[in-house]
């Protein structure tokens, strides 16, 4: 990662934080070391993707782009072939912001930021390279699986945030609470609920075709927040079936 954070440091300063005429804040910093992290996922992912010229890089839930923009600059620009980026934000001023950094980049490949819901199929290319979503929060995390097994994106790398009640998995967990009796103390029950949500994330992509990996991606001193879900398709008949066998058991109530 300290590959990275030095130069990560240095583009969001210049691109996002010195443009306004401020410096870097402590949770300028932290963002700093999470993006280098996942741009250390990125090359990692890339290296394996070598025998493929023009690798597509859709940044998802992207914030500012920060991701985006720099993997481009420093990983998929020097490939020196055909990659490009599109990153997918809903909100307007976000957009913006990284249409504009995106322009004093000068990334030396295509860069496009569209605003949309990371939902919404229109603007997901066919068989993405490589999806990222650093910090998706809700259910948009469960949106980038679904959008990204859909497409057939080849590699998924998302960072989930916080969990909601509109996360799909989560009145399954509450039930499932309710009926083993998991105490009601919110740090007892909320554990438990999140091991159902990530466990049920999880047997989602392997029933869908992919070898998938879960670890900290940064220490949780960074984020508390530091789970990555690293998904590779490989389509292996066995492996999906025993992984839906698994999924539907966890996902039936009684």
């Amino acid at each position: 990662m300290q590959k990275f954070l030095t130069e990560t440091e240095q583009w969001l300063d210049r691109l996002y934080v010195a443009a306004e005429g401020a410096s870097l804040r402590r949770e300028d910093r932290r963002k700093a070391v999470e993006t280098a992290a996942m741009l250390v996922e990125i090359e990692r992912a890339a290296a394996r993707l070598s025998g493929r010229k023009g690798l597509l890089l859709l940044d998802a839930a992207a914030g500012k782009s920060y991701v985006g923009l720099l993997a481009a600059k420093l990983i998929l620009a020097p490939r020196g072939d055909a990659s490009s980026v599109v990153t997918l934000e809903r909100d307007p001023r976000r957009v913006e912001a990284s249409r504009r950094a995106a322009e004093r980049l000068e990334a030396g490949i295509p860069v496009t930021c569209l605003r949309a819901e990371v939902g919404d199929a229109a603007a997901w290319p066919a068989e993405p390279s490589i999806v990222t979503a650093l910090h998706a929060c809700g259910d948009a995390a469960d949106a980038v699986i679904d959008r990204a097994v859909s497409c057939r994106a080849r590699v998924l790398l998302v960072v989930p945030c916080c969990t909601s009640r509109a996360v799909r998995a989560s009145a399954l967990a509450e039930r499932r609470a309710a009926a083993l009796d998991i105490p009601r103390h919110a740090p007892v029950r909320r554990r438990f609920i999140q091991a159902l949500v990530d466990a049920e994330r999880t047997w989602r992509l392997e029933a869908a075709g992919y070898e998938t990996e879960v670890v900290e991606f940064v220490p949780p001193t960074v984020t508390p927040h530091n789970l990555l879900w690293r998904a590779r398709r490989v389509g292996e008949p066995r492996r999906m079936a025993a992984a839906r066998a698994a999924w539907e058991r966890l996902s039936a109530d009684g």
